[in-house]
């Protein structure tokens, strides 16, 4: 197999479940250009070059493009607009500064350490209220039984979503989740479908807004919709909804899979199991190494701004670029035995909550409600065996998780 179709392979199927030799492939050559004309950063050092680098952008969305309904006035006068302002108005993600860092620190603003911590006590009572909900089962589906309905309800919570519209905004957040894989931009009828998807959600949001408002609450959306404190000014419409969807979306689908991913590796790891089960205090140190080892977001997209020369390989303006967190975290230059799940490590430099201007928002968030997760799941469960393994995985190579992660147990303790 050529260097130049590796990324390639990642992104098929049937690689879903151990990408991780690919990923050792392509580390040969920091920088590689590949056959379509990406261009991948394979190693710690190259990766974190590039997240630091301004002359990265990470302004990779195509322009929008709604489609076409047939009714003249819609298609040509209003559709115009409607795309105008999609393009000025992105998630903070996927805007560059001074847009990115206005926007971000809004949501800091918001985000504070005492909603945080209070999340953090929260994620404790859900995960039991969860596991003591299944009485005796002696089957259970790691990410339909918790890894989906925890990090769910915690960013309800935190946002002042409804609870009981989860039903409605769940497959837009997986539609939605797309959007992070390559192929999206090639693929004419995906880009329509997450249109069509955005919309609907954003009407959602917008009437959410709309009521909190006239009734504000102690909740994030309420604060971001009324506030203006000092060096937080406040959104407009369009880039409030625009947050509140990749707050929503974002605060769940990453750690669903962090959550499945690391019961996974666990049960792959007996040893490690029983050693969380006996001390729950090591749980931080769980934590990290997964975010190194299984990280859910194995990959994040960018473009260049202009030439840019990185171990000897120069990356043209404009040319899409692959920053492959996943490869990074198990560089051989960084880490005593990579590939070797080690909770123990004293030097963890993991990537993966990204870095510099992007580093996640919600890490925080993210880190306490694993630690929850993980510690009742090993107090709990009694004789977890895995029913598939490799389970079977979802579809995206961007965003990477088993799409079910069942287990036969003997019970679950109280």
């Amino acid at each position: 197999m050529s260097d130049d179709t590796l990324f390639a392979r990642i992104k098929e199927e049937a690689n879903r479940p151990d990408p991780y030799p690919l990923f050792a492939a392509l580390r040969a050559c920091p920088v590689s250009r590949q056959d379509d004309g990406t261009y991948v950063a394979a190693t710690h050092a190259a990766i974190a070059s590039l997240l630091h680098d301004p002359r990265v952008s990470s302004e990779t969305l195509p322009p929008a493009d709604r489609p076409r309904t047939g009714n003249p006035f819609q298609d040509w006068l209003v559709k115009p607009v409607r795309d105008h302002i999609t393009d000025t108005h992105r998630p903070f993600i996927f805007r560059d500064p001074p847009d990115h860092d206005t926007l971000r620190a809004a949501v800091m603003h918001q985000f504070t350490h005492q909603r945080v911590q209070a999340m953090r006590a929260r994620s404790h009572v859900l995960v039991d209220e969860i596991l003591t909900k299944l009485g005796d089962a002696r089957t259970i589906d790691i990410v339909d039984d918790l890894a989906y309905p925890l990090p769910v309800t915690v960013i309800c919570e935190l946002l002042g979503v409804p609870p009981e519209d989860e039903s409605r905004f769940h497959g837009w957040a997986t539609q939605l989740a797309t959007a992070l894989e390559p192929d999206t931009l090639n693929d004419a009828e995906l880009r329509a479908e997450n249109s069509r998807t955005f919309e609907t959600i954003s009407d959602y949001m917008q009437g959410l807004i709309k009521e909190k408002r006239a009734n504000p609450k102690d909740d994030m959306l309420s604060g971001l919709a009324t506030e203006s404190g000092e060096g937080a000014p406040r959104m407009g419409d369009f880039d409030l909804i625009a947050t509140a969807i990749l707050m929503l979306v974002a605060g769940h689908e990453t750690t669903v899979n962090l959550i499945t991913n690391g019961m996974l590796t666990l049960l792959r790891h007996p040893e490690e199991l029983q050693r969380l089960r006996a001390d729950p205090t090591r749980a931080p140190r769980v934590v990290e190494e997964l975010l190194r080892f299984e990280p859910p977001v194995q990959f994040r997209t960018r473009k260049t701004l202009c030439p840019i020369t990185r171990d000897g390989v120069t990356i043209p303006e404009g040319a899409p670029l692959v920053l492959l967190l996943a490869a990074g975290n198990r560089d051989p230059e960084v880490y005593a035995e990579p590939d070797r799940f080690d909770p123990d490590r004293t030097d963890n430099r993991h990537l993966g909550f990204g870095g510099s201007l992007h580093y996640c928002v919600g890490a925080p968030l993210a880190r306490f409600e694993v630690e929850a997760a993980l510690v009742a799941l090993s107090r709990r469960l009694r004789n977890p065996r895995l029913l598939a393994d490799p389970p079977p995985y979802r579809p995206g190579s961007a965003l990477r998780g088993p799409k079910h992660l069942r287990l036969a147990i003997d019970g679950i303790d109280p």
